[in-house]
């Protein structure tokens, strides 16, 4: 562990920042502890989650100092991310996770193309979305989420831009949705696994300094020049996950 300190740092540092900015960060943070520090799948995934208590924490806070966050939608896709955490922190250490992770690479490339290509006016419109739609969307954000260690928004953000929520509010309901999840996923990877502790706090001091810094910067920018970013991001994002997956899969 002394030997890769500098590299976890280094990986969560950079994963926070971006998910402090953009909402999305948490997908170089797994493969980089795999590919990179030589750390088991499932120990990156759990440690990844624990890190990401205090980067929930600290986006939430910053974000809603800023009034990004709306409350009520964030409270039903807690009450249904929630439990679905705990659902995936099971699958994720008794399970393989490749086929979620594919779906979740082409969700996140057509949602940053779609965002793209959308006319300015359908990010800037208010959109409040029923306890119908909500609940669900949270359920499949956090069981994905708690599968593949990439947090809470990696998962929503393509959703929300997806369904004409403002980008500014979809990074901010993935702020607040990130640490019940997390919460919830590490309970239960102790519950059904041996996470390591040193590890995830690490990475969580990492994760929350560039996630404060992150989440100051979004505030900073241009909406449409955010957005941009975002969908870029997201399609990059989408493309090397599949790439991965597929290589994997026929390897």
């Amino acid at each position: 562990m002394p030997d890769g300190l500098i590299l976890v740092m280094a990986l969560g540092l950079i994963s926070g920042l971006s998910i402090g900015c953009i909402g999305i960060g948490g997908v170089i943070l797994v493969p980089g502890l795999f590919y990179l520090g030589g750390i088991p799948i499932q120990t990156a995934i759990a440690a990844a989650m624990m890190g990401y208590l205090l980067t929930g924490a600290v986006g939430t806070v910053v974000y809603a100092r800023n009034k990004s966050i709306n409350w009520a939608m964030a409270g039903w896709l807690c009450a249904g991310a929630m439990p679905a955490a705990v659902a995936g922190a099971w699958l994720s250490n008794n399970m393989p996770g490749a086929v979620l992770e594919f779906f979740i690479g082409i969700l996140t490339a057509g949602s940053g193309l779609h965002t793209l290509l959308s006319g300015d006016e359908a990010n800037d419109r208010p959109v409040t979305l029923t306890k119908s739609r909500l609940v669900p969307i949270g359920g499949l954000t956090g069981v994905l989420s708690a599968i593949t260690g990439t947090g809470g928004p990696l998962v929503l953000v393509p959703l929300m831009l997806w369904l004409k929520v403002p980008v500014l509010t979809a990074i901010g309901l993935s702020q607040a949705v990130q640490l019940p999840i997390a919460t919830l996923a590490t309970a239960g990877n102790f519950a059904f696994g041996t996470p390591n502790v040193l590890l995830g706090v690490i990475l969580g001091v990492a994760l929350a300094i560039g996630s404060y810094g992150g989440a100051q910067l979004a505030h900073k920018l241009p909406k449409e020049g955010l957005k941009r970013i975002v969908a870029s991001v997201l399609i990059l994002v989408g493309l090397v996950i599949i790439a991965r997956i597929t290589y994997r899969l026929i390897a």
